[in-house]
């Protein structure tokens, strides 16, 4: 399986997440107790940003109608809503990833 690298870790020394640009998308990128994980930074609802949601512990949460996904997984943790209806939101996209020295590997094929 091929890796790329997208980040370092030093680029953690404060942030839990960070917004990577890789081959015309963007992948959300965080640390968790010391391990990396990698999504799909768009949300599978409405497109919106995960990257500028909430980071909860494993979840990440959508700023736009508040679906969450585990970070770990891509899987969806609760749906959305809008205004007082829920809304059906798939996973999302997750990616392999593991660290090399200092520097954070991906691989382009998904979990």
């Amino acid at each position: 399986m091929d890796y790329v690298k997208i980040a370092q870790t030093t680029d953690f020394i404060v942030d839990q997440k960070k917004k990577i640009a890789y081959e015309g998308k963007e992948i959300l990128l965080t640390k968790i107790e010391g391990r990396y994980y990698a999504i799909d930074n768009k949300c599978t609802h409405m497109g919106g940003s995960l990257y500028d949601g909430n980071l909860e512990g494993n979840t990440i949460v959508c700023p736009r109608h508040g679906s969450a996904f585990d970070v770990r997984t891509g899987k969806v943790v609760k749906q959305g809503k809008i205004l007082f209806i829920k809304v059906r939101v798939p996973d999302t996209r997750s990616y392999l990833v593991k660290v090399e020295g200092t520097d954070i590997l991906i691989s382009p094929s998904s979990e």
